[in-house]
């Protein structure tokens, strides 16, 4: 058996379970992969919005997430925290609370090396989520409609040898620059590391992994998703972070 990768802290957010185009099994294969004193899940891990719109069962696969996240806490004695996002509201009557020993708030604070870190899903600096709620329910609906389109699209170009198209994502990403043109989204968070005297800010929420420096000198880290960009964060015994590619860990799948 091929010794796990050991990390103080991993991050995944925005797995959406329930929405059709979850990759669930993705995410349970790498996690499986690793060993981590502290499991931070950051928001959207259940998609309470596909699973009222799809009347969805509880799947095998589902199981197994929860099952590998659990012998994570057994076998290694990992820390799980779950922060709450938009499409698992339904949560945020119970924050901040226990459920099986997993920590559920909205908000999560701790020190990586010489810096203090604060994580938080990330919706509530999108204007969209908190203000207009019905359009950002009707972008989730285009969103899931484009991804089923994209996946008819990209088997007729592995055909054929081209490399595989995300129109989807390229739409995505386009509706969420105009969402922090408007809202400021990124000054915003900085703004509110700053506030809470933290200089790295982690969400996920926006669906694209990220690494870059905001105003103040505040370090901005994106968990990504796993529904496209499959990607994690990762820090090490000595405080450095980096993203974790699924299809670079694995890439006969």
């Amino acid at each position: 058996m091929q010794e796990k990768t050991k990390y103080r802290t991993v991050v995944v957010s925005d797995i959406h379970m329930g929405a059709r185009h979850s990759k669930v099994a993705e995410v349970t294969k790498f996690l499986n992969s690793l060993e981590c004193e502290r499991l931070i899940l950051a928001g959207d891990i259940l998609d309470a919005w596909q699973l009222k719109k799809e009347n969805r069962n509880w799947t095998v696969q589902d199981s197994a997430f929860f099952s590998v996240v659990m012998k994570m806490m057994e076998d290694h004695g990992t820390e799980v925290i779950y922060l709450t996002g938009n499409h698992d509201d339904f949560l945020d009557g119970v924050v901040p609370g226990k459920l099986f020993n997993i920590s559920i708030l909205s908000s999560y604070k701790f020190t990586s090396g010489d810096h203090n870190v604060i994580v938080i899903h990330g919706h509530a600096f999108d204007i969209v989520s908190m203000r207009f709620r019905w359009l950002a329910k009707l972008g989730d609906v285009a969103y899931n409609q484009l991804i089923k389109v994209n996946k008819i699209w990209n088997r007729d170009r592995e055909k054929t040898g081209q490399e595989k198209y995300s129109f989807s994502q390229v739409l995505k990403n386009g509706v969420k620059n105009a969402v922090n043109l408007i809202s400021g989204f990124e000054g915003d968070l900085a703004d509110y590391a700053k506030a809470n005297k933290c200089d790295i800010v982690i969400c996920g929420h926006i669906h694209r992994p990220a690494d870059k420096e905001l105003k103040g000198g505040v370090r901005y880290l994106n968990s990504g998703d796993w529904v496209e960009s499959l990607t994690g964060l990762v820090e090490d015994f000595s405080g450095n972070w980096s993203l974790l590619k699924y299809t670079d860990l694995f890439p006969a799948d």
